[in-house]
C-alpha cells in the first residue's frame, strides 16, 4: 500500500489552491475504499476548477495506472488502466492507423478523465461526446467491489458514470472504440468570418462542413464587428490528397516549442493588449483561405505546444468559462454574453465557439443540440466572479448550461436550474454510494451528492 502524502492540489486554471492528502497507487487493488470516509480519483489534473480536489478527504492520483490491457488491430477496440493518457493512445496506435474517436485540446488527459467529464472535441457535431464511443467501464464501488458497466450491462450506472465527474465510483478500466485513418496528417482550412451573424452561418453549413470544426472568435470586437471569427476545419487525410513526399511520412514528435518558467504579472494580458492580439489573429489567420497540410499536434492541441502555458494568467490563476446555448437560443444568447463581456471590460484571447450536435445519454453530459462558447479570464480582482454570476444569468435565461469540467465557481441552485436530469442522477449514485465515500470539492460546492429517496 502507498503511504499518503500531503500535496498542492488545484485544477489547470491554478484556483483554488488547496493542501490535500494525496495517494498514488501502482495497483487499482491497492485503493482500499472501505477504510477510506471520503475519496475522489484524479487523473493528470487538466479539469479547470475543483472536480479533482477534495478537502477532509483523500485524492487518489491514477497516473501510475495507464497500462494497455488489450488491443484488437483489426477492429480498434482498445481496453486500458484507466489513467492511460490520451498521449499514450495516440503514440501507440496512430502509426498502426488508429485514432480516438474524439479528442479535446490537450493530449494530456486520462481515459478515465475523459469518461468523467464526458469531453467532446471538435467534432461533436458529427461524432457526439467521448461517452459514446465507449463499450465498456470497470467500476470500483464504495463498498470496495468491482462492477462492469455497458451502454448495455449496467446501463444506468454506466449513464450516471458517463460525465459523472467521478462521483460514481473509480474508474479503473475503460473499453474505447477507436477510430480508422489512413495517414495521421490533417488536412486544414480557415474562413473568415465578419460578425457574429457570419460565424455562426460558417459554423452550420453543409457545404463548408467538415469532420473537425471549430471557430476562433474575438470577444473583444465591437460594433457591426461583435463575434467575428477565424473558422477552422479539417480532416484526416487521405493518401492521395498528400504531397508525394508525406504519403509514407510520420508527424515528427516534438517536445513544446516553447515554456513558460514564470508567472506573467497580472497586467500583461488586459483589454488593449488583447485586443491587439485579437486584431493581428484575425487578419493573419483569414488570409490563410487554401487548404493546407498540418499535423496533428498543431491541429488539435495547439496549446501543448507551450509547457505551462497556464502561468500567462498569472500567480492568481484564471477562471475557463465554457457554456452551452440551445439551438433556438444561441444567437440571442451568444450576443448578450458577448456584449456583457465587451461592457466589462474583461479580456479573453482564447476565446472559442463550437456547434453542438445532439445531446448525448450521459445523465450529466454537458453537451446540447446548438452553440458552445468559451472564454478564459485572468483573476485579477473580485468582481470577476460577480461578472461571471451575470454571464450564469444570461445562460440560465436561454436555457443553457455551464461546463462543469471547467468551473470553480458555479453556485448550487444555479447549477441545478442547468441541469434538469440531477435529481435521476442522484438516485443513482444514493444507491451506489449511500455513505458518499465518492465526494469532491466541486459536488460539495454545488450540491452534486446530495442524497435522494428511492419513494
Amino acid at each position: 500500500m502507498e503511504a499518503i502524502t500531503t500535496m498542492e492540489l488545484s485544477g489547470w486554471g491554478r484556483y483554488p489552491r488547496a493542501l490535500s492528502s494525496v495517494q498514488i497507487p501502482k495497483q487499482a487493488s491497492e485503493i482500499d475504499l472501505r477504510s477510506l470516509p471520503h475519496v475522489i480519483a484524479r487523473g493528470l489534473g487538466r479539469s479547470y476548477g475543483n472536480a479533482a480536489m477534495l478537502n477532509q478527504g483523500l485524492v487518489v492520483l491514477t497516473e501510475r495506472l495507464r497500462e494497455q490491457v488489450s488491443f484488437n488491430g483489426s477492429t480498434g477496440l482498445l481496453t486500458a488502466q484507466a489513467g492511460m493518457p490520451l498521449a499514450d493512445v495516440l503514440t501507440l496506435f496512430a502509426p498502426q492507423g488508429w485514432f480516438p474517436p474524439v479528442v479535446p485540446g490537450t493530449k494530456w488527459v486520462s481515459l478515465g478523465g475523459c469518461v468523467a467529464a464526458d469531453i467532446h472535441g471538435k467534432n461533436h457535431h458529427r461524432d457526439g461526446t467521448f461517452g459514446c464511443h465507449v463499450r465498456a467501464l470497470n467500476l470500483r464501488l464504495a463498498d470496495g467491489s468491482q462492477v462492469r458497466c455497458t451502454p448495455e450491462e449496467n446501463k444506468e450506472l454506466f449513464w450516471a458514470t458517463v460525465g459523472g465527474m467521478g462521483l460514481t465510483g473509480v474508474i479503473t478500466e475503460v473499453t474505447l472504440q477507436l477510430i480508422k485513418i489512413e495517414t495521421p496528417w490533417i488536412i486544414s482550412q480557415h474562413h473568415q468570418a465578419r460578425d457574429l451573424d457570419a460565424s455562426l452561418e460558417l459554423l452550420e453549413s453543409d457545404f463548408i462542413d467538415d469532420a473537425y470544426t471549430v471557430a476562433w472568435l474575438d470577444c473583444l470586437a465591437r460594433g457591426r464587428s461583435l463575434g467575428r471569427s477565424i473558422l477552422i476545419r479539417g480532416h484526416h487525410a487521405q493518401r492521395e490528397e498528400l504531397p508525394a513526399h508525406l504519403r509514407s511520412q510520420e508527424p515528427r514528435k516534438t517536445a513544446p516549442a516553447l515554456s513558460i518558467p514564470f508567472d506573467f504579472p497580472a497586467f500583461v494580458l488586459n483589454g488593449i493588449t488583447v485586443a491587439t492580439l485579437n486584431k493581428a489573429y484575425y487578419l493573419r489567420q483569414g488570409m490563410r483561405t487554401a487548404p493546407f497540410v498540418c499535423d496533428p499536434d498543431s491541429f488539435f492541441f495547439p496549446l501543448d505546444r507551450i509547457a505551462n502555458w497556464n502561468r500567462l494568467y498569472g500567480k492568481r490563476g484564471f477562471v475557463q468559462y465554457q457554456c452551452v446555448l440551445p439551438l433556438n437560443e444561441s444567437r440571442q444568447g451568444l450576443q448578450a454574453l458577448l456584449e456583457e463581456t465587451r461592457g466589462s471590460h474583461r479580456a479573453s484571447f482564447l476565446a472559442v465557439l463550437k456547434r453542438f450536435g445532439p445531446e448525448g445519454q450521459g445523465i450529466l453530459s454537458f453537451p446540447l443540440e446548438g452553440f458552445t462558447l468559451t472564454m478564459d479570464f485572468p483573476i485579477t480582482d473580485e468582481g470577476l466572479f460577480s461578472f461571471l454570476d451575470r454571464l450564469d444569468e444570461i445562460v440560465v435565461r436561454h436555457r443553457g448550461r455551464v461546463y462543469l469540467a471547467k468551473d470553480a465557481r458555479l453556485r448550487a441552485e444555479v447549477f441545478r436550474n442547468m441541469y434538469p436530469r440531477l435529481a435521476e442522477w442522484q438516485r443513482i449514485k444514493t444507491q451506489v454510494d449511500p455513505r458518499t465515500v465518492f465526494d469532491s470539492d466541486l459536488a460539495r460546492r454545488i450540491g452534486m451528492s446530495e442524497k435522494v429517496s428511492d419513494e
